[in-house]
Order: structure tokens, then C-alpha cells, then sequence
């Protein structure tokens, strides 16, 4: 806004109103999160307004540095359009005022008119502007103008030119970081997706892999007993991996409630107990948890996962789903009246064979990790498991 402001309150003169309007459409174009090359593209009218230019280009660095790769053009022919689709970074006066962090004039254009039969360069076009995007001491693109003879600007236009482009500059890296925050993201999103399968479904797969050929020789030896015995094996783990991977996807393509983590809990809770057979108590002590749209998703998995375990492998009669808030910290309290640690840790073991699925505990802790909290696994008193997720609060600023 300062920047904006000090270019805003100069003395008046041919160039004043027209940086107002494209500032303030800049600032309004990133506000409202338009797509990037579209924004870019957009303020190429306005530019050649302000400088008096015939035509101009927006090229933005590949994210290698080594290329320049054209995103918008404006009065140049589609021959030349064409062929300054992708470029050398150090292509021409483009390639200087990347090189340098410098506007750049240049007036042999030969180098241009080479890339393509057009001879719009030769002839039409006099004079060209290179004016790059930087972000601090980073090029990240570069528009460029074209003028016809007498194309000269003074100090001031200059000055708002490359304003804008360090306007725009900071743009393109905002852009980039969410690219790589996406990124990130889905790498994180693929590698619990891949332990998923491996814990839920490969363990599984390679035990029915280990019964196949005993079945197959109990056959061949017309032994009946041990034939049923391995098919009953292969059956009963094609199934488990069946189940597994139905909740897999079941997790994966789970979307909040638009109502919220509260009330998804709450239909949850519901109908627990004629979908498993275990009386599930849902004890909640509060309103509102004041948590993101994928804060609430990861809440909401954790304690999915948590309600599946019990239902698989808990043995359990009755269940209780709490959730506290206090000013440092949200509590949610899953625990059961079922066959507790010592059962859990047997299933577990048993899992490295293949024959049972594991209890998602490391991804839970995962999750919460992600949230800045953590999962504990403990004895219930009186018998059974309990899972205890903690998170702090997020405090708004001007909160108490």
C-alpha cells in the first residue's frame, strides 16, 4: 500500500490516473485470487496505454530458471505469437533484463526477427522495453514492449513501469509457494494413502500369497481336510482385504458435514451401535471448536479410525466418545469396555504375518501431528482401550 500511495500522490501528470486504476485492478485481481496468468495477461492493455506502446508481451521463468515461456500477447502477429512460445532465458533483451534485474532498452531487433518469417519486427517496430517481474533479488518473468519510431518515456513512467513489475514479481512468487505448498500436500496426502494400503491391504494380500500354494498342493494331493482348512485362509483374507480397502476409500473421500465436526460426530454416534452392535455414548461438552475446514477433516478421520478399531478388534460391549474444550485445548476422548491393550498388541503382531489389519494408530498420530496435538493409546480404568487426542486452541487475534 505504500508503494501504491507514493506513486498515487505524485504530482499530477499524463501518467497519474491511468497507475491509480491499474494498481488498484492489481490489488483487486490478487485479492479475489484470479488465476495468475489471466491477471498477468489482463494489465498488458493498460501498460501499453501508459508507455504509448503498438504491442507487448508478459513471459514468465519456468520454474528451472532456463526458459521463458510467453503467457500473453497483445498487437504482435500470430506468426510471431507462435514462435516466442518458449524461449532461452537468456533470449535477446529479454534475456539481458533477466540477467541484469534491469529495464532494458534495445533497438537491432535483428536477433527477434530471426525467430520467424514475420516482418514486423524489421519494419513496423522501432524500439523495444524489457521490463522484468522480481521478487527482492529473484526474476521471475519479464513483460515486454514494443514501440514505432520516436518511442522514448520519461523517468517517471519508467519508475511506475518497474514498480509494477515488482508488484506483479511478487505476485508470481506468492503463486509459486502455493504451488509448492499444494505440493507438499498431496505428497503427504499420497504417502498416508500408501501406509493405508500397505498396513490395511499388501500385509493381507502377501499372507493369501503364502496359503495359495499350500492350498494348491493340498489339492493336487486330494487331501480334503487341508484343502478346506487353506481355502477357508484365502477366503476369509480376501474378504478382510476387501473390507479394508472399502474403507480406505470410504476415508479418502470422506467430506465434513457443512454442518460441522459436531454434528458429524454426532450422526456418527447415531448409529453405531446398528452398524456394530455397540452401544456408543457421545458426551459432548462443547458449542463451537473453532476449527478449519481441514482441521475438522482430520479431527473427523482420527476419530473414524479410532471407532473402527474398536468395532474390528475391540471385542467391547460399550463405548464412549467425549469431547471437552477448555481455553488451552480441545480433548476427544475415545474409549471402550472391550479386551484392551494386551489384545491389541496381539493383533498388531499378528499383522506382520498378514492375517489381521493393524490399528492405524501411527497414522492417527500422524494426523494430529499435523494439527499441532498428538494421539496417547492407553488402559482404560476398568478394562478396555482408551484413545486420547489433544490439540491446542487457536486463539483469533483480539481473543482473551
Amino acid at each position: 500500500m505504500r508503494l501504491l500511495e507514493a506513486l498515487t500522490d505524485k504530482p499530477a501528470g499524463a501518467a497519474a490516473l491511468p497507475v491509480a486504476g491499474i494498481f488498484a485492478e492489481i490489488t483487486a485481481g490478487l485479492a479475489n485470487g484470479n488465476d495468475l496468468e489471466t491477471l498477468l495477461s489482463s494489465f498488458l492493455a493498460p501498460l501499453l496505454r501508459l508507455a504509448g506502446a503498438q504491442a507487448g508481451a508478459v513471459r514468465t521463468l519456468t520454474e528451472d530458471g532456463q526458459r521463458m515461456q510467453l503467457v500473453g500477447a497483445i498487437g504482435l502477429p500470430p506468426e510471431v505469437v507462435a514462435a516466442e512460445q518458449l524461449v532461452d532465458r537468456h533470449c535477446g533483451y529479454c534475456g539481458i533484463a533477466a540477467d541484469t534485474d534491469t529495464l532494458t532498452w534495445g533497438t537491432d531487433l535483428r536477433g527477434c526477427a530471426r525467430r520467424c518469417a514475420a516482418m514486423y519486427f524489421g519494419q513496423s517496430c522501432q524500439r523495444v522495453l524489457a521490463v522484468p517481474l522480481r521478487h527482492r533479488d529473484t526474476v521471475l518473468g519479464i513483460y515486454t514492449l514494443f514501440f514505432g519510431a520516436g518511442g522514448e518515456l520519461g523517468p517517471d513512467v519508467e519508475a511506475v513501469l518497474r514498480s509494477i513489475g515488482e508488484l506483479l514479481g511478487l505476485a508470481l512468487h506468492n503463486a509459486r509457494l502455493e504451488r509448492e505448498n499444494l505440493r507438499a500436500t498431496v505428497m503427504n496426502e499420497r504417502q498416508l494413502l500408501a501406509g493405508e494400503v500397505h498396513d490395511a491391504v499388501a500385509q493381507t494380500l502377501a499372507y493369501m500369497k503364502m496359503r495359495l500354494p499350500l492350498l494348491q498342493d493340498a489339492m493336487l494331493q486330494h487331501d480334503d481336510e487341508r484343502s478346506m482348512k487353506y481355502f477357508g485362509d484365502v477366503k476369509r483374507a480376501v474378504g478382510e482385504a476387501h473390507a479394508s480397502l472399502r474403507e480406505i476409500l470410504t476415508h479418502f473421500r470422506t467430506r465434513i458435514d457443512p454442518q460441522g465436526l459436531l454434528h458429524a460426530l454426532r450422526g456418527i454416534a447415531g448409529g453405531f451401535l446398528d452398524r456394530t452392535g455397540i452401544a456408543l455414548e457421545f458426551d459432548c461438552r462443547a458449542t463451537d471448536l473453532r476449527l478449519s475446514v481441514e482441521q475438522e477433516v482430520q479431527v473427523f478421520l482420527i476419530v473414524q479410525e479410532a471407532l473402527a478399531n474398536i468395532a474390528k478388534h475391540s471385542l467391547a460391549r460399550q463405548a464412549r466418545l467425549a469431547i471437552v474444550q477448555t481455553p488451552q485445548q480441545i480433548e476427544i476422548v475415545v474409549e471402550d469396555d472391550g479386551s484392551g491393550m494386551a489384545a491389541m498388541a496381539l493383533v498388531s503382531h499378528q499383522s506382520a504375518s498378514g492375517s489381521q489389519s493393524h490399528f492405524g494408530t501411527e497414522i492417527m498420530q500422524e494426523r494430529a501431528q499435523r494439527l499441532g496435538g498428538s494421539v496417547q493409546l492407553s488402559e482404560r480404568e476398568g478394562g478396555g482401550t482408551r484413545v486420547r487426542l489433544t490439540l491446542p486452541v487457536q486463539r483469533s487475534e483480539g481473543m482473551p
